[in-house]
């Protein structure tokens, strides 16, 4: 059934029953609001309890290295993309359901205001014409006793002896002239009538009945509308719960991949010591009696017992610069990083001398691209380093030959500086291949970020987006040299392209 069959005399009704429906929906849209919220809130703590618990500094990632440990950082790291997939629920929420039900509902008042008001025009318009239905009525009575009036008074007259003729047409005058005026309120009364019936017939059954079918209608799109925001606010959940579920997996993947004896070898690589076990201590026998002692001492000889180095945790003893104050096994195992690191600092010292080497040439063979003595005092504390850096190294590797104690550490110390030997000769060998060689090929593509204009010698124009063939590398001296597809070749700074992956 329709509205218009049914509430045509029940305009408050469906005034009333229109805003409550209003009312529902904003009242929906500040229940979502409150929830964002609390997810926003949960959010928010989620990840400052993650923060919280996070491990930072070297000894924390060093304990890391122990799956136990470990694990428990990737469920920190699993529940702060948790925590991240809340607040997207929140931020879904807002725009999907609150932004755009504010927007609808605003349409819908405006809407429903309009309808109403033309509603009230219509009534307004149907009891004016009813007023004046009224006043038409009124003066037809009254017009109508008037003329009954003359006529019986006329009657009157006319029966009477004494009145003259005159007085006689006087009357019937009158009372016709009453008469005729009766006659005409009474047709302007049947005419309004007639009027004011076909305005009502229209009210009832054409006007009211449309405007309130659009408000039926309205209501019906308010309420589907609505239906899809109740929808909504269990899909926008479900869109992430794969999102969410993987974190789960993620966190039970984390326990699940635990492996206690694997912590345990860990330790014990990390920490063993190297020494020998202590012997068993001998029986002293007093019973075969005790010979003369030249003094004190000599009667009671001092015990000597080799240190516990597991339970000797309250005499620990300083550290040493080649860590003799450590145990045998890590000792050897500092001795060898720190040999590493200072082999890598001094390959990268030496390559950085090589470039220099290399760009003092290019500076005296075209002095316009700079002046060869600027970089003698780069090249003087580039050598110093390197000759500081092989004293580190050669000290470091007697303290490993010490360690290690037998021919074994001495080859792999030879090894390793035939190594560092061959690679340098080698390098050597490059840049001077590279000079003489008079055919070499690309070692890579690179692309022009930027237009740089090769004014000096030596060096090359290139036009940003030009793709590049890259002959040299920089060598730390900020400048490559690159191939035109035009043939071309010259040198660039190394900041002006892009290395092609």
């Amino acid at each position: 059934k329709c509205w218009r069959a049914e509430k045509n005399d029940q305009y408050d009704g469906i005034d009333k029953h229109t805003q409550s429906g209003l009312d529902l929906v904003e009242r929906y849209i500040k229940f979502v609001k409150e929830r964002t919220e609390i997810e926003q809130s949960y959010a928010k703590q989620l990840r400052s309890l993650t923060k919280k618990y996070a491990k930072r500094g070297s000894k924390e990632e060093q304990d890391c290295k122990f799956s136990n440990h470990g694990s428990f950082q990737e469920i920190l790291n699993e529940l702060n993309d948790y925590a991240g997939q809340r607040e997207l629920i929140a931020e879904n929420m807002m725009t999907g359901i609150c932004v755009e039900l504010t927007k609808y509902l605003q349409e819908l008042k405006q809407e429903r205001k309009t309808h109403l008001s033309d509603a009230k025009k219509a009534q307004q318009t149907l009891e004016s014409s009813f007023k004046h239905l009224e006043s038409t009525k009124k003066r037809f009575a009254k017009e109508w006793a008037e003329a009954d009036k003359a006529t019986q008074q006329a009657e009157k007259t006319e029966n009477d002896l004494n009145a003259t003729k005159l007085d006689v047409e006087k009357a019937k005058t009158h009372a016709h002239a009453r008469t005729h005026t009766a006659e005409e309120c009474r047709n302007d009364y049947a005419a309004q009538l007639q009027k004011y019936n076909k305005e009502q017939n229209l009210f009832y059954y054409s006007e009211i009945p449309q405007i309130f079918n659009k408000l039926q209608d309205m209501d019906e799109r308010r309420i589907r509308r609505l239906a899809d925001g109740y929808c909504q606010f269990s899909e926008i959940e479900k869109k992430v719960l794969p999102i969410i579920s993987k974190c789960l997996e993620g966190i039970s993947a984390a326990g699940a991949k635990i492996n206690e004896k694997q912590d345990s070898i860990l330790f014990i690589e990390q920490h063993k010591s190297g020494f020998e076990r202590p012997g068993d201590v001998e029986f002293e026998d007093y019973s075969q009696g005790i010979k003369p002692a030249t003094s004190d001492s000599s009667l009671h000889p001092p015990k000597v017992r080799a240190k516990l180095w597991p339970f000797s945790k309250k005499h620990k003893p300083p550290a040493a610069e080649d860590f003799s104050h450590l145990p045998p096994e890590q000792r050897k195992k500092r001795l060898q990083a720190k040999i590493d690191d200072i082999t890598k600092e001094l390959q990268k010292t030496q390559d950085q001398s090589d470039a220099l080497e290399k760009m003092k040439g290019v500076y005296e063979q075209n002095p316009q691209m700079g002046d060869p003595s600027s970089l003698e005092p780069q090249i003087t504390e580039t050598a110093q380093n390197i000759g500081r850096l092989r004293g580190e190294l050669a000290k470091y590797e007697t303290w490993l030959s010490e360690a290690i104690g037998g021919e074994e550490s001495v080859n792999t110390i030879n090894n390793n500086t035939q190594h560092g030997e061959i690679r340098r000769w080698e390098t050597s060998v490059k840049l001077f291949d590279d000079e003489f060689d008079d055919v070499q090929t690309p070692i890579g593509q690179c692309t022009a970020l930027y237009t740089f204009e090769g004014n000096s010698e030596g060096t090359i124009s290139i036009m940003e987006g030009e793709l590049l063939s890259i002959m040299e590398e920089d060598k730390g001296d900020g400048w490559m040299r690159v191939l035109r597809a035009n043939g071309e070749e010259g040198y660039i700074p190394s900041s002006y392209v892009k290395l092609a992956p």
